[in-house]
């Protein structure tokens, strides 16, 4: 659950605060659990429902300071991703820059392992728009990472 929220939120303060709200909300939830989706699914959508409520929430903080030094340099795409700490700061950065929709279902897939079908569940959207949250969200990890540094090629148009 923490990892989860650690990825949503993108620090570990408001991993912390979302994962403890998480927690509670699930105890206090247990008796009106219907069985209607799996367990899991539901822990799920209640910790990502965690995680909103506490980005939501720094948003209306106030912010003490700017940072020193932001690198907007892309990372090196030779060099794989979780090899050392520098790597994964710059996947939490750059899933930070992700917009929430985005970044909700590509942590869904990729750190929870949620399928296509479980992850509609927890977000309540249909699995259609949850594949292409995902493969936006992807392509924009991938931009953002220095990896697609090239727009895709189109398709030609067909001349009638």
């Amino acid at each position: 659950m923490y990892a989860l929220c650690r990825r949503i939120t993108g620090n570990d303060a408001d991993a912390a605060d979302a994962a403890q709200d998480a927690l509670i909300a699930i105890v206090r939830g247990l008796p009106r659990f219907d069985g209607r989706s799996s367990f899991a699914t539901w822990v799920y959508r209640v910790t990502s429902n965690a995680c909103l409520d506490e980005l939501r929430r720094r948003r209306r903080r106030a912010v003490p300071g700017l940072p020193d030094h932001e690198s907007n340099e892309p990372a090196d795409p030779t060099v794989p991703i979780d090899t050392t700490v520098a790597d994964r700061f710059t996947l939490d950065e750059a899933l930070a820059r992700l917009p929430e929709d985005y970044r909700l279902a590509v942590v869904l897939r990729d750190v929870a392992d949620l399928d296509y079908a479980e992850i509609a569940s927890v977000l309540d959207i249909p699995p259609g728009t949850v594949r292409s949250r995902i493969a936006r969200g992807r392509a924009a990890l991938a931009a953002s990472l220095g990896g697609n540094r090239a727009s895709p090629p189109r398709r030609p148009t067909p001349q009638p």
